[in-house]
């Protein structure tokens, strides 16, 4: 029998969850794979409560062979982007499929020819749903399960995709760092930028309310003008920080969420998050309970974090903020027990970002995420 798929709506609640529970299929028995927490991801993916969709379209498909399922994946429409960019790109994320070209041609091309309705001239992906969140195909080192908030998939999956038409539009880079980040030339030359600039760095404060939504707006400028010319950046919307910052905010930890202040004014910042992956493993159920318990029981473990968000306003860039921020967290990170970071995503071409972490940190480049395109 060939294969079958259907779309399914994501605004309904039982066909959401069905599209959910199917990466459990092609998971579990895998130990590097982390479950998520499903009661999360079934919120990212529903368009009444998700912002994200209030300037994007999302279709999802479900592929079935002899009446079981073998794949999945989203199509994605963001007119945000496409209106930034003056493109016509559709997306395509949520993407699993046993190792057979037929089933992965067959989701692509249900997800192409929604998209071509749509009036996209192309396709990029994997992004679940947008840049902004999980994003890019692990296609280098599946030897060691992800980090928080990065995606993980089995090695085949290139192959399919690339089998299907697609070919690489960018790679996304992860860097690991270890103690030995605290070079010499590390500690001088954050000593001098500091002097030189006049900086003061401190941390947020989650419990005073009036400096935290002060700090989340300051956040908000810094981040919209510091990514602005990075390739497929889209500015985040008023609502669409506040369900970010309400998400991170349950797993953040305020000292790792950095300010640099000239003159008064916010010019950097930079948030590191602990690896709650290296609890969440072990909730092989994806609820969000066993979530709670494992992070209770086993929140002492974690002696990882992640460097999600470095950013320094554009007239600051090539100053040396970057080192004192990277200094900041990983001080405070050691004395937190914390003895492994990784710093993901870079872009492959962003200089600017690759050059402190290969030179004064010492960081390895050891993870390879890539974005794949085809035309339509």
């Amino acid at each position: 029998m060939g294969v079958v798929v259907r779309p399914l709506c994501a605004a309904d609640a039982r066909q959401r969850r069905a599209f959910i529970r199917l990466q459990w299929r092609f998971y579990r028995h895998d130990p590097l794979w982390v479950p998520p927490v499903r009661s999360e991801v079934d919120k990212l993916l529903n368009p009444r409560r998700n912002p994200f969709f209030e300037h994007a379209r999302l279709e999802l498909f479900i592929a079935e062979q002899d009446g079981e399922p073998v794949g999945r994946i989203a199509a994605i429409v963001n007119r945000l982007h496409n209106e930034t960019h003056h493109d016509t790109v559709g997306f395509f994320g949520f993407f699993e499929s046993v190792p057979e070209h037929g089933v992965a041609a067959a989701l692509v091309d249900a997800a192409a020819d929604w998209l071509r309705r749509q009036g996209c001239t192309a396709m990029r992906g994997p992004v679940n749903p947008s840049m902004n969140d999980e994003c890019g195909l692990l296609v280098e080192d599946f030897t060691r399960p992800p980090v928080v908030m990065m995606p993980y998939n089995p090695p085949y999956y290139a192959e399919l995709l690339e089998s299907c038409g697609f070919q690489k539009a960018k790679d996304l880079l992860a860097y690991w760092l270890t103690e030995s980040f605290l070079t010499e030339k590390l500690q001088r030359g954050q000593e001098l930028v500091r002097r030189r600039l006049g900086l003061q760095v401190r941390g947020m404060d989650f419990r005073n309310r009036r400096l935290f939504q002060e700090d989340i707006e300051r956040i908000k400028s810094i981040y919209n003008r510091a990514w602005e010319p990075n390739w497929g950046f889209v500015r985040l919307t008023d609502a669409e920080m506040d369900y970010l910052v309400a998400g991170l905010k349950q797993v953040a930890d305020p000292d790792l969420a950095v300010f640099a202040f000239r003159n008064g004014e916010a010019i950097g910042f930079a948030l590191a998050l602990p690896d709650i992956n290296q609890v969440l493993r072990y909730n092989r159920s994806g609820s969000l309970l066993g979530a709670l318990w494992h992070f209770a029981t086993k929140r002492k473990r974690v002696d990882t974090m992640r460097i999600l968000i470095l950013g320094v306003l554009p007239e600051y860039q090539r100053q040396g903020v970057d080192a004192v921020l990277y200094y900041e967290l990983g001080t405070r990170g050691l004395q937190k027990g914390i003895r492994y970071a990784e710093a993901s995503w870079v872009l492959e071409d962003n200089w600017v970002m690759r050059n402190p972490l290969e030179k004064l940190l010492n960081a390895q480049l050891y993870k390879r995420y890539r974005i794949y395109e085809m035309p339509l």
